[in-house]
């Protein structure tokens, strides 16, 4: 565990070392996820060749709808709006919620015919680890950077 943990670390810092950001940071940040997934999960090579293109889909789904989500939200002026435009922004929010519900649910039942019940349960608290300590290096390195600001 500490291992993995550093090797995230150490791929962390140095790519803000050498200043790399945007798309490389996002392959280099999501080839971590994948390894520390596939570590923690234990996946066999035939539990890995199914896993991943399901896994893999349901990301890239589930980036499209917050992305989409997040464009709205960011185009809303809420001094502005009108008590219609209100509740029909609180509509597409539920929308939202739901469609993100069903996009997990669907994940649940895709992934039960590529790998065991118990390793699905696994992944949803391997992402929360993986999640934490990615937030955690990027609150040192804001902290670190504040400090350091003149």
């Amino acid at each position: 565990m500490r291992k993995i943990i550093f090797t995230i670390l150490v791929l962390l810092i140095s790519a803000h070392t050498f200043g790399q950001r945007g798309e490389k940071m996002r392959e280099r940040l999501k080839a971590q996820k994948v390894a520390f997934i596939t570590e923690k999960l234990n996946l066999t090579a035939d539990e890995a060749q199914k896993f991943w293109p399901i896994y893999n889909a349901h990301e890239k789904e589930m980036e499209m709808l917050r992305h989409n989500s997040r464009e709205k939200q960011h185009r809303l002026n809420i001094e502005h709006l009108t008590e219609a435009e209100a509740k029909a922004a609180l509509t597409e929010m539920v929308a939202f919620e739901n469609e993100e519900h069903r996009l997990k649910t669907d994940l649940i039942h895709s992934l039960s015919t590529a790998i065991p019940a118990k390793k699905i349960i696994l992944l949803r608290k391997t992402e929360w680890e993986f999640k934490k300590i990615v937030l955690e290096e990027m609150r040192k390195r804001r902290d670190k950077f504040r400090k350091n600001k003149p």
